[in-house]
């Protein structure tokens, strides 16, 4: 069986070391330089604008960002190097149902910017976590969700933007995976741990910029070597890779043949490989963690001027979600025509001729596209767009890291920490995360048949509903307490776990090489699996919840959605408890000694040089009153609320073209 190379492409498809030529330029090299100058530029400029001196300057940018620096923001903390190095990973492999988990979560953005954010914005807090105290009260709540969030950013967000940022990386420079790592590491750290928030977001807002038009010039260069739409569809669905018998098997033509359905989101519920109610229900229940109750996500909503700038700053990243279909999973599928015997390979002595990983090399879709498509220059540009992909989404991870572990954990080990002990504990939190996310990035390399956005959507399949339930019931059910939360957590904990672990040690198999997971534990699809834990979670809370005393009203005012309006003073749960060790705690001020040259340079490179004076009662209660304030203008709303229904409305007409 011939290749199905395209007639501009050569016979042999390139290996490893032949790619690595092609960034060897002074174009591509020159753009490379360019930009990392003028992230670093916008990144100090940055440091030195906002105030890094207090907690919340530098983990909340002083709730004074605007809505287009938020919206790109969250496109580009979510649109990470994964998204570039997965989404094109499985649309090459499966065709463009995955573009449509997109889609899904466009509708969860609106969701968290209409209902959950202004909750957490009248709850005046900093962290998700320490919703979760003032909701339910208590400690163990908060202290377990920090530290799930923290192993959720190891196992799911770090490790795999490492890797597929990395996998670029190798591809166009020739360097070892993880010197590549370690290369872009160094560069996310020093202005994630000098430049706080407000660094993270303008950096965003400059590399969302930068993704998108490289991401746009790539599909058309795409599409044009192809001959267009029609012959795109046409050359898919014959992408049959030349090699299919080899070390001693011959692969099934289901391994290797593009699906019936390549080019339908909706698939079979039984057979599909992604079926319609897992995309539609299991997928937005980790979209529902991921968008309303993650610490990443939610952070940067909280450090919106307005109520109205929040909004749409949604809305923004909702317009902007409509868009990886095109120029990451179409391109990806392009990738496979071009370069059939590398994309599609099954064989596992083929697959490791070409990218050295045995389960596929479906991963090194649009990395190679990249490299053999665009013309000197452009590929520097786009080498860019990927470095800044991974740097957007390591910095988003970092920052919420450090201050959920600086402001639930840190805190509670160090009660008498003085702020400035508060942030140094918080940056050299990310050196740590830094070092056990590399030790786990080859346990993603090897998973779900090498197609990593599966495992992204995988993991978090198993971790999330639990999550999600919580918040959900948290917002919108006031009768649920504190025994039911935690114990409803726990127990989707437990049966989440005893899935991912099943997978990791029996291994995820590959279609020629399925896995030995006992049917009864691996026999259903993630996303169905990602169903039936968050139905289970929302029992087990509601059952405990209706079985124990139900938490006073005088608690939950303006902290679940029943009682958002309400202007009565609230007594926080376990507030007596807090005055206590605020007393126990409280700080003597004294006088700040000399000091000499560096170290004057060195607490004004990482924001420790100001001693604000101590606010007033009454300040504290105007900055306070300024700060969970989610009023609008009525033009405004209407504004926005028009806007979020025209992005509905076209999700709904986009989803029904491609069904």
């Amino acid at each position: 069986m011939d290749s199905t190379l395209s007639p501009g492409t050569t016979a042999g498809i390139p290996e490893l070391p032949a790619l690595s030529q092609r960034i060897q330029n002074a174009a591509d090299i020159s753009i490379i330089v360019i930009y990392f100058l003028v992230v670093m530029a916008v990144g100090l400029w940055a440091m030195l604008k906002t105030d890094r001196g207090t907690v919340g300057g530098f983990f909340l940018a002083g709730r004074d960002m605007v809505w287009w620096t938020m919206g790109a923001s969250l496109f580009a903390s979510n649109i990470g190097s994964g998204h570039f190095v997965g989404l094109a990973g499985t649309g090459a492999a499966s065709g463009i149902a995955i573009g449509a988990a997109e889609w899904n979560a466009l509708v969860l953005a609106l969701a968290a910017g209409w209902f959950f954010v202004p909750i957490y914005i009248k709850a005046g807090v900093m962290t998700i976590p320490e919703y979760l105290r003032k909701r339910f009260g208590g400690k163990r709540l908060q202290i377990y969700f920090s530290i799930f969030t923290l192993l959720v950013n190891v196992i799911v967000r770090t490790a795999s933007s490492m890797f597929s940022g990395a996998v670029f990386i190798q591809l166009a420079l020739g360097l070892d995976l993880y010197l590549s790592i370690f290369i872009l590491l160094a560069i996310t750290a020093i202005y994630t741990v000098t430049g706080g928030l407000a660094s993270v977001i303008y950096t965003d807002t400059l590399q969302s910029f930068i993704m998108l038009i490289g991401s746009f010039i790539l599909m058309g260069y795409a599409f044009s070597h192809i001959g267009g739409y029609e012959s795109f569809t046409e050359k898919y669905m014959n992408a049959i890779p030349s090699v299919i018998q080899g070390d001693n098997l011959t692969a099934s033509a289901s391994c290797y043949t593009p699906q019936a359905d390549s080019f339908h989101i909706f698939r079979d519920p039984i057979t599909g490989d992604i079926p319609w109610p897992g995309l539609i229900f299991g997928m937005s229940i980790t979209g529902l963690w991921f968008w309303c109750a993650d610490q990443v996500m939610v952070q940067r909503c909280l450090s919106g001027k307005n109520m109205s700038h929040v909004k749409a700053a949604c809305v923004l990243c909702g317009y902007l979600k409509l868009l990886p279909m095109f120029v990451m999973v179409m391109p990806g599928m392009i990738s496979r025509i071009m370069f059939t015997d590398m994309v599609a390979c099954v064989i596992p002595s083929e697959c490791v001729k070409y990218c050295g990983v045995d389960v596929g090399c479906t991963n090194y879709a649009y990395p190679t596209l990249v490299l053999e498509v665009l013309p000197a220059g452009l590929r520097g540009l786009m080498l860019s767009v990927m470095v800044a992909s991974l740097l957007s989404t390591l910095t988003s991870i970092f920052n919420s890291a450090s201050t959920l572990f600086t402001m639930d954990l840190y805190t509670k080990i160090r009660k008498r920490a003085s702020e400035k002990e508060l942030l140094i504990a918080g940056r050299l939190f990310v050196v740590a995360l830094l070092v056990i996310s590399i030790l786990w990035v080859p346990l993603v390399q090897m998973s779900q048949s090498g197609q990593l956005f599966h495992y992204i959507s995988s993991v978090s399949s198993y971790l999330g509903p639990p999550v999600a339930a919580v918040f959900l019931l948290a917002v919108f059910c006031k009768r649920v307490n504190e025994p039911g939360a935690f114990w409803g957590l726990m127990i989707g904990l437990v049966i989440g776990l005893i899935r991912m672990i099943a997978e990791f040690a029996y291994g995820t198999g590959s279609c020629v090489a399925p896995s030995d997971c006992p049917r009864i534990i691996c026999g259903v699809h993630y996303m169905y699996f990602s169903i039936i834990l968050f139905c289970v979670s929302i029992l087990v809370m509601l059952g405990i919840s209706l079985l124990t005393k139900p938490i006073p009203d005088v608690n939950l005012y303006r902290l679940c959605w029943s009682l958002r309006n309400n202007t009565e003073e609230r007594i926080d749960l376990g507030v007596e408890e807090e005055r206590k060790e605020a007393d126990h705690t409280e700080e003597t001020e004294h006088p700040a000694p000399s000091r000499g040259c560096l170290r004057r340079a060195y607490d004004l490179f990482c924001g420790l040089q100001t001693t604000k004076p101590k606010l007033t009662k009454e300040e504290e209660e105007a900055l306070m009153k300024k700060l969970t304030d989610t009023s609008e203008k009525p033009l405004w709303k209407t504004m926005m609320n028009i806007n979020a229904i025209i992005l509905l409305a076209v999700t709904v007409f986009i989803n029904a073209y491609f069904a």
